[in-house]
């Protein structure tokens, strides 16, 4: 059993130990599971200080028999990518149970449930990114839906139950979509090579175009309701605006990151010649989702559809750059994940503050905090301007790079991009105007600033922000050989650059 092994296997572990706790105990089951998901992010660390930078393969690779009639294999392993998006969820999950201390108190079921889906969701979203054969993938892939159901059912506000449903029906039409790409491209493996799910043998296959395409869409939709991406992205704005602050933190900044990591790792891997032939297409549906995140954000009165209107603006960009094949935009598109991660969090874990001290979340509400709660409005700030992309803060370099990679191939697209800058100024900004500045709304007079729980679980993250806006190389050392080799592999090399003429 090897150190990825471990940290997957961790979250179980303590989500055993709370089921065995003293039912009613919420202080003792709060702080069992901040510990444990301290200890997994710590252990997690230690699994990026022993990856080799240098490599381009899989590292930490552990296989063992699991279901060997149909050849069905635990194997795991990471590259660049995937390892990025581990640290993302492990250091994320600890900062929301910190954050959201009381979340659980008004829940269906209690706090040991609250948790125990926690926990068992981490396992599953260091799963699905650590996974190199395709079935084990899907059963992590599909298994993350449950406990963010029951989250959003059982601890969520508002129309809980119809957000709850209506994501369970959208993931799970993908899911069975790719299911169905899933079986045929197994059979084909059984024709060729022996059947097989490993990942690394599936990428050498030889598919006819009809059918290479029908399977790149099977796995493609899915993914782009995962991420979500326009024109199947209706289920987000209803989840965001019900579940709890804590829950779309991981749903908006983990959670639907598997979709744009499926992209990377299944449909341009796996379906290198149906890619080229959907870019053109899947760009277009980048740069609407862009333009119409941005403008549906503009309208929001409600804080939390705001939030999930800008994520949607901001998959565009991901998206985008994934499909522009070239190593910048691969490579900002993966730091962009991980930089939407951390200002989504700390956006939906203030915004959640806000709307507990003031019973609302209309953000008219909201005027005056600067005065009345400095530390909450400045890390609200801090955050929004993450967001929009303002230079010295995270995302930043990452919508640089992108931009960059994606004009270097498609020009139009890019311009038409980069008005999504603009409009998120417009988003951002008017938003930030009423709820901070201006006179402080009645009603706001005596709201208290954030409590020490609140500051040191948000320390993190806006520290996360700032440091990535000045010094993204760590994170870029580990993205982009692995970005380089998926570029490489689809058969893309990056466009010359043009001089003169």
């Amino acid at each position: 059993m090897n150190l990825l092994t471990i940290v997957g296997l961790l979250p179980l572990v303590a989500a055993v130990i709370v089921a065995l706790l003293p039912k009613g105990s919420n202080e003792l089951i709060k702080r069992v599971a901040l510990g444990a998901t301290v200890i997994i992010a710590i252990a997690s660390i230690f699994l990026a200080t022993g990856f080799d930078k240098s490599q381009t393969g899989f590292q930490y690779v552990q296989s063992a028999s699991w279901i060997s009639a149909f050849n069905i294999n635990y194997a795991v392993g990471i590259d660049g990518i995937s390892l990025v998006l581990i640290l993302l969820s492990t250091i994320l999950v600890p900062i929301v149970v910190l954050a959201t201390w009381h979340e659980s108190d008004t829940g269906r079921w209690g706090s040991k449930v609250f948790y125990i889906l926690i926990l068992v969701l981490e396992t599953m979203m260091i799963g699905v990114f650590a996974a190199t054969d395709l079935f084990l993938f899907y059963v992590f892939f599909e298994a993350m839906l449950i406990p963010v159901y029951f989250l959003i059912g059982g601890f969520g506000s508002g129309e809980k139950s119809a957000a709850a449903v209506k994501f369970l029906l959208y993931s799970l039409f993908g899911g069975l979509l790719m299911l169905a790409s899933i079986i045929g491209i197994y059979v084909i493996a059984g024709n060729q090579i022996g059947g097989t799910f490993d990942l690394t043998q599936l990428a050498t296959l030889q598919i006819d175009d009809t059918t290479e395409n029908l399977l790149f869409l099977g796995f493609f939709i899915a993914f782009a309701i995962k991420a979500p991406l326009v024109p199947f992205h209706t289920w987000l704005p209803d989840a965001a605006k019900s579940a709890t602050p804590g829950t779309s933190v991981l749903l908006l900044g983990v959670l639907d990151k598997v979709g744009t990591y499926g992209m990377i790792r299944f449909c341009i891997a796996l379906f290198p010649d149906a890619s080229k032939t959907f870019t053109p297409l899947i760009i277009t549906l980048a740069v609407i989702s862009i333009l119409y995140g941005a403008f549906m954000a503009i309208g929001q009165r409600d804080i939390k559809g705001l939030i999930a209107f800008t994520s949607i603006s901001h998959f565009g960009f991901i998206t985008m750059g994934i499909f522009a094949m070239t190593t910048q935009g691969m490579s900002g598109a993966t730091l962009y994940m991980v930089n939407h991660g951390f200002s989504t969090a700390a956006l939906f874990l203030i915004a959640g503050w806000m709307i507990q001290r003031r019973n609302s979340s209309t953000i008219s509400d909201f005027g005056g905090l600067q005065r009345i709660t400095p530390v909450m409005a400045w890390s609200f700030f801090i955050a929004g301007m993450s967001s929009l992309a303002l230079p010295g803060l995270s995302s930043f370099v990452s919508e640089f790079l992108v931009l960059v990679g994606t004009y270097t191939r498609y020009p139009v697209a890019a311009i038409i991009g980069t008005l999504g800058i603009v409009l998120a100024a417009l988003y951002i900004l008017i938003p930030i105007q009423k709820a901070l500045h201006g006179p402080t709304t009645p009603g706001n007079e005596s709201l208290p600033d954030l409590k020490l729980r609140e500051k040191i679980a948000i320390a993190p993250v806006i520290a996360v922000i700032i440091a990535m806006g000045f010094y993204p190389k760590p994170v870029l050392d580990l993205i982009n050989p692995t970005a380089e080799k998926v570029v490489t592999t689809a058969g893309f090399t990056d466009p010359a650059a043009k001089v003169g003429k």
